[in-house]
């Protein structure tokens, strides 16, 4: 059985007002038992199957890996099928409208498979569940949801599991506050090789876009020693990737000053020994500093490839955007590192049509791609979000002409990308290699930069790294020999 670790209290304040308390703890391991005792009465001839899917960012992602380890921990064994489990979770992302569209319609999927199956629990969390206004037209309009909790009680889901076995009652809990830190929590890792690691959580930036400081509380910062100490266990078991994750790890322990900010962070794990690379994001450009930059240069394990989300090229865009930043810094920021980081890798986000922008304020971005020459972007019509400023910000250019400037955008990335992976023709690059490709035979891995390359090899060096020589070039994917 799992044992729950006890995190340690720091003696740092600002992380001790947000650490969820030992007491608490040890209750919601006492309802791990608990749970796990009422399923296998239920359940004599075998685990109770549990299918969790997760949308959205690497952060999702990594609370997924904890909400599977209480599941297992619970008395749960994991599927990949929502049809004929048990247990159907849905963790959410409120980011944008196309995802909390995708939500819904999987949710009506379930209905007939709830019909069949009456005894199904089915449970909603996540960004999306935060909303107050989503959890109520689930309340109303999905009355097959047995269970419903928002991003802050996460540690609390086996206490909440208990009260829907057991009293057959929906459970909604969307409690708001801050946000905490609950160490320790079971972990079922998705990857042998490559881990996520969340060093701190929740953002205080208020993009007037962004949902997600009203959905993941304040920014708090994991203890250093204990992020440390996580990512040397990671190491010792075998894991060559480690991304470091939070809304914006440039603000990682902000208030304790560089002696405890994210630049040491980076150089602490990359002292430890052994073989494997550090990768993080996603970093904010107004916290962006030469001293991070540096850093990634001197540190032979972080890898050379910066994700900075630029979101527009023009000032008064990023003004209204509430972004901190303008052209010109972000500008200088991309020179720095290209000065001490030559063959850096730089990707981006970008949001096309914000609230109010004109189409000469929009190729102002175009020439700010010609000028960086991105690896590739994560391209973006805006999308209203309600409960953010931009909701209700005038918006009079039509979805159909910002649709054009997307396409123009996307044209142009796509030229330079096809441009950026010519110039790796004939070079030898150290690759993680990943996963099978798609065709037979081929084996898919990546880069430091994040370049996908394709190359015939066996699986068995799938978790290794390899030096691979490119051969073949495409806009997004190279091909590549493996060299002896």
């Amino acid at each position: 059985m799992f044992t729950w670790r006890i995190a340690a209290l720091s003696d740092k304040e600002n992380n001790l007002k947000f650490l969820v308390s030992e007491e608490e703890l040890r209750r919601q391991e006492e309802y791990s038992d608990l749970v796990r005792t009422v399923l296998s009465s239920r359940y004599p001839l075998g685990k109770p199957k549990a299918f969790v899917h997760t949308y959205g960012c690497q952060g999702n992602v990594a609370d997924g890996e904890r909400i599977e380890g209480m599941l297992v921990n619970m008395g749960y064994e994991l599927t990949q099928e929502a049809d004929g489990a048990d247990l159907v979770l849905y963790n959410t992302c409120a980011i944008r409208e196309h995802a909390e569209d995708r939500v819904f319609g999987n949710l009506g999927a379930l209905k007939p498979i709830k019909k069949k199956n009456p005894d199904m629990i089915i449970a909603l969390c996540g960004c999306m569940m935060q909303q107050k206004h989503i959890a109520d037209r689930i309340y109303k309009s999905f009355p097959y949801v047995d269970l419903l909790f928002g991003t802050h009680v996460i540690h609390k889901l086996p206490e909440l599991m208990y009260r829907t076995i057991c009293t057959g009652r929906r459970v909604f809990d969307i409690t708001d506050s801050d946000g905490s830190i609950a160490e320790g929590l079971p972990i079922h890792r998705d990857g042998s090789f490559k881990a996520w690691l969340p060093i701190m959580y929740g953002c205080n930036n208020f993009c007037s876009y962004c949902i997600v400081p009203y959905v993941r509380g304040r920014e708090r910062s994991r203890d250093f020693d204990t992020v440390v100490s996580e990512a040397k266990s990671l190491v010792e078991q075998g894991y060559k990737e480690i991304t470091l994750l939070g809304q914006n790890v440039n603000s990682y322990n902000r208030e304790l000053g560089s002696e405890y900010g994210f630049p040491a962070l980076l150089r602490a794990i990359n002292a430890i020994d052994g073989d494997f690379i550090i990768r993080f994001m996603t970093s904010n450009p107004k916290d962006c500093t030469k001293e991070l930059l540096d850093t990634m240069a001197d540190c032979e394990k972080v890898a050379k490839h910066l994700h900075l989300p630029v979101q527009s090229g023009n000032s008064r865009v990023l003004k209204a955007m509430n972004r901190k930043y303008d052209r010109e810094k972000y500008l200088s920021l991309i020179e720095y590192a290209y000065s001490v980081m030559p063959e850096l890798s730089i990707t981006s986000d970008i949001i096309v049509g914000f609230p109010g922008e004109t189409y000469e304020e929009f190729k102002d971005t175009l020439s700010l791609v010609e000028k960086v020459r991105y690896t590739s972007l994560y391209t973006f019509i805006f999308s209203a979000r309600k409960g953010t400023r931009a909701y209700d910000m005038e918006d009079p250019v039509p979805r159909e002409e910002k649709g054009r400037w997307f396409r123009e955008l996307t044209d142009l990335q796509e030229k330079i990308a096809g441009e950026r992976t010519a110039q790796m023709k004939g070079r030898v690059y150290r690759v993680l290699c990943e996963e099978k490709a798609k065709k037979e035979g081929m084996i898919s891995g990546r880069t430091q930069g994040n370049v996908i390359v394709e190359f015939p090899a066996d699986e068995s060096v799938i978790g290794t790294f390899q030096n691979v020589k490119v051969t073949d070039c495409r806009t997004w994917i190279v091909n590549g020999e493996l060299v002896k």
